[in-house]
């Protein structure tokens, strides 16, 4: 199979760089699957699972938050927030997050604080649905 470079870097920390065989993510305009040779595309990241493969190797996932992604001349760039792996993730972390989240939403303070508790519950749901995955 062919392969394509990938660089998938979070705020603090380069998750995985060399060669990729397939990768799939979530942007604003759906879940976008990528192979080598693909057209040249940059597009939003929403917090969501990264699926990947390396070469001869198994599919990898993990959980991302908002970024970007870049596809240009068969190089892939990613940059997130967050990338974690499922043995990365803290479960109960990630419950106290929409607890929290879910608090705020209800004290209704303002526009801004709501906004910010959706992103916040959005990501922590994101990480328990890949922490799940990995027990499966």
């Amino acid at each position: 199979m062919d392969t394509f470079h990938v660089n998938i870097l979070a705020a603090d920390k380069r998750f995985y760089e060399g060669p990729c065989e397939s990768l799939v993510i979530s942007t604003s305009q759906g879940q976008v699957g990528i192979l080598a040779h693909h057209s040249n595309i940059i597009a939003a990241i929403i917090p969501g699972a990264l699926k990947y493969r390396i070469p001869g190797g198994t599919d990898q996932i993990a959980a991302v938050s908002r970024g970007f992604i870049k596809v240009e001349d068969n190089d892939v760039l990613i940059l997130a927030d967050t990338i974690e792996r499922p043995e990365e993730i803290d479960a109960n972390r990630a419950q106290r997050e929409i607890d929290e989240a879910q608090e705020i939403i209800l004290q209704k303070k303002s526009i801004q604080s709501y906004k910010s508790a959706q992103a916040r519950m959005a990501r922590a749901i994101n990480r328990l649905r890949i922490k799940a995955q990995q027990v499966d």
